[in-house]
């Protein structure tokens, strides 16, 4: 069974074709990285504001997920699938972030 990330995944890929009068996703991929950037920028802001003013779980989960999502359609429109974060998420399970920076600066 595939997780909600795969799934994610391939309804994004999905909706590259799609007309972008039907669909919200298609309508940001028409609109390009910067409506995308725009819109994660926005969904930042909503999410650090729950966190500053409410910490209500059930907002900061919502927002989150959406922060999440719009991350997830900047990446397929640029053709890097958004389970490859997880992949690298994966190879730096158990080490520091500290070991994690030095290591890229090498």
């Amino acid at each position: 069974m595939k997780n909600i990330i795969e799934r994610l995944s391939e309804l994004l890929q999905e909706r590259r074709n799609a007309d972008p009068s039907s669909s919200y996703v298609a309508s940001l991929y028409s609109k390009g990285n910067g409506k995308i950037i725009e819109k994660i920028s926005e969904e930042t802001e909503e999410l650090i504001a729950e966190i500053n003013d409410s910490i209500e779980r059930k907002k900061v989960i919502h927002e989150a997920a959406d922060l999440w999502f719009h991350v997830m359609v900047l990446l397929t429109n640029n053709g890097i699938d958004p389970s490859e974060i997880l992949k690298e998420l994966e190879h730096r399970e158990g080490l520091s972030g500290i070991e994690e920076k030095k290591e890229r600066k090498e």
